[in-house]
């Protein structure tokens, strides 16, 4: 075969499979089985291989997976994407549809029903026909390119049948029988369970290796396009986005009024369990688009569309604590500690009980079994209490008279259900001396921001750093734009960081006036934590280099019964407290600079080695300095050495002292 019949051979290979393609993965329909279609793409595989000029662009051979990336790149969205305020029932459709009426008077509506899918939503943008860049939501403003991982997608077109400018937006599933095949993959391999089809649907996308991606077999529907087509209805986008070759789902109903929503609400309730997909509700459309585009958007969801939800699933269990969290306003917030339970799909530890009244009305206490739910599935809530569980152990909750962060009085206002901290700046102190313990010095724990540590505080999850080490991966999950991937990088970096040298540990508590050389110097004069929280003010006042109001400060945190608490729930999580071993070297007692780049040490390698060679290490050059290293491209410290008479050594010298 030459070059000539090769190309008309791998021309006609591509438009068989790509037909079969569609049939299979956009109808539902296969044409062929499985054999031929594998036979057909061999043959085009071998013929790309020998001829790889002549790889057309639309090839199915480029849905296996691309090279693996480094990162995801961000995406701005030429167009919002938005998302969608819920309804829980009927009642709230109503209000949902005389607010809109307000707006658009005396204008007749009808409304276009479709399945609210339980995935990962997506743009895609085609150029020339050509799919160009496929994106997840993100904040709405700014997603992140995943394109590479969309292309393994067969119900996805790489390419138009016009040449057309085009954006469509849709979402990425996972089937249920998909995912109950990667599971007990995963199982195989030793490794936890996709907890839904969403998360797992959501975690595929975001797989840097597109071959993975592309062996999770993820399907994509479409429901909506952007471009202005020139369409009246958004029935007719749904056509149109069929005629293009999308996938789209058959389940759908234009209704006339809410009455016959709600019958196809109904409907499809009884069909859920039965569908190959997780979808937790319907979304309901104005039909007519130049009246949904009128109704324009309210926050971050269009006035026109809202998701009609399921009821919630239920669960019980036990109440084994309840906590209260400081939001950043200073409102207090009772939060229930609950025995772990698997409710819609998410294994639930922790649910807000609002106020002191919502408890009081309630009737709940530690102790108690409570029915619980997730709101819209996705806050839990504690909606009853069973009494007839009850053993006759369980405990009234009662608010505290202060604040459990910063220890200030409460306050509740004439006609306010909330309590509050009076101390305008207990969150923030709180949130600083968190943020503290996790920085490169202390805890060093990579890739947790002020952010999140933020998060965690105003949800209740953490109150002081010790919190950090019992957060489960569940915890994490249901926070808003926390994704599966996300969760699993902060309890991975959380947990890499529970051994601690002693330093480290003491710097890390974030005492008043203590920085990274003082406490290297209690470390070495008491050794362990227990010691230096028995020490008097005497002996600590007796280091050299500690003054008396150090010492001062140093004896009183340690005196504080919130404080030696705190060691103890580090002690209580295993945070191992390792004691730094020193050498007798020549640069025992000696102050040591260090100015430039070194090769073969990091700046805080260095410091640490300082540090266990008996040396003080310094930031500045002085007279009192002994040893300033000089690494490539020095600073001005190297000319400051020069002048005051300082010695002054090149690494290798360095390395000498520290090994001898």
């Amino acid at each position: 075969m030459d070059v000539k019949q090769a190309k008309i051979r791998i021309e006609k290979l591509v438009e068989q499979i790509n037909s079969f393609r569609f049939r299979y993965h956009v109808l539902d329909d296969p044409a062929v089985t499985d054999e031929i279609y594998d036979s057909l793409t061999r043959e085009l595989i071998e013929l790309e291989t020998k001829y790889p000029q002549l790889k057309l662009k639309n090839s199915p051979t480029s849905r296996v997976g691309g090279i693996a990336l480094d990162k995801f790149e961000k995406v701005e969205h030429k167009n919002r994407m938005l998302s969608l305020t819920d309804a829980f029932g009927f009642e709230e459709l109503t209000a949902w549809e005389a607010r809109i009426r307000k707006i658009i008077p005396n204008q007749p509506l009808d409304y276009y029903c479709e399945l609210k899918f339980d995935g990962l939503a997506v743009s895609l943008r085609y150029v020339k026909g050509e799919l160009a860049i496929a994106a997840t939501r993100g904040d709405g403003f700014v997603g992140e390119n995943v394109t590479a991982n969309i292309r393994t997608i067969h119900s996805i077109p790489l390419e138009l049948p016009e040449p057309n400018h085009l954006e469509v937006r849709g979402e990425v599933i996972m089937t249920k029988q998909v995912w109950a095949e990667l599971n007990r993959q995963q199982a195989k391999e030793g490794k936890p369970p996709y907890v839904n089809t969403r998360n797992a649907a959501a975690g595929s996308i975001r797989q840097l290796d597109p071959k993975i991606t592309a062996s999770r077999k993820l399907q994509f529907y479409a429901y909506d396009v952007v471009t202005e087509l020139g369409l009246k209805t958004h029935e007719q986008v749904h056509k149109q986005l069929r005629g293009l070759g999308f996938k789209v789902s058959e389940t759908q109903k234009r209704a006339r009024n809410l009455t016959e929503v709600l019958k196809f609400y109904e409907q499809v309730l009884k069909l859920r369990a039965d569908l190959p997909f997780g979808i937790d509700g319907i979304v309901v459309s104005v039909n007519d688009l130049e009246l949904l585009r009128r109704l324009g958007v309210v926050g971050k969801a269009p006035r026109g569309m809202i998701a009609f939800k399921f009821p919630p699933e239920k669960a019980t269990t036990v109440v084994d604590d309840i906590i209260v969290q400081v939001g950043r306003t200073g409102k207090l917030t009772p939060i229930a500690v609950l025995r772990p339970v698997f409710v819609s799909g998410t294994t639930v530890s922790r649910a807000t009980l609002h106020n002191e009244d919502e408890i009081r009305r309630l009737d709940v206490r530690i102790g108690d079994t409570v029915v619980l739910q997730r709101a819209g599935d996705v806050i839990p809530d504690i909606v009853e209490v069973l009494p007839k569980m009850r053993t006759g152990k369980e405990t009234i909750f009662h608010m505290p008279k202060k604040c459990p962060i910063c220890g200030s009085s409460v306050l509740r206002k004439e006609g306010m259900v909330d309590w509050v901290c009076s101390n305008k700046n207990c969150f923030a102190k709180q949130a600083r001396g968190i943020r503290h313990l996790v920085s490169k010095g202390a805890f060093d724990m990579a890739g947790i921001g002020p952010k999140i540590l933020n998060k965690f505080i105003e949800t209740g999850l953490i109150k002081d750093g010790a919190d950090l080490f019992g957060l489960q991966k569940e915890d994490i999950e249901i926070l808003e734009r926390f994704a599966e991937k996300s969760a699993e990088n902060i309890i991975a970096s959380i947990q890499g960081a529970k051994k601690i040298t002693l330093p480290k540990f003491i710097y890390a508590l974030g005492i008043l006036h203590v920085g990274e050389e003082t406490a290297f110097d209690l470390a070495q004069r008491f050794g362990s934590i227990e010691r230096l929280g028995a020490a008097s003010k005497d002996e600590i006042n007796a280091i050299p280099n500690i003054g008396e109001v150090v010492a001062d400060s140093v004896y009183e945190w340690f005196q504080s019964k919130r404080n030696q608490e705190l060691i103890r729930k580090f002690l209580a999580v295993r945070v191992q407290i390792e004691r730094v071993k020193v050498k007798t070297t020549p640069l025992t007692g000696k102050s040591i600079v260090v100015t430039g780049s070194l090769e073969f040490l990091s700046r805080e390698e260095a410091k640490q080695a300082v540090r266990e060679a008996g040396g003080n290490w310094s930031s500045s050059v002085s007279k009192n300095t002994d040893y300033v290293v000089v690494g490539e491209n020095p600073g001005s410290k190297e000319e400051k050495a020069k002048k005051l008479g300082v010695k002054i050594i090149n690494e290798k010298q360095f390395k000498a002292l520290l090994n001898s």
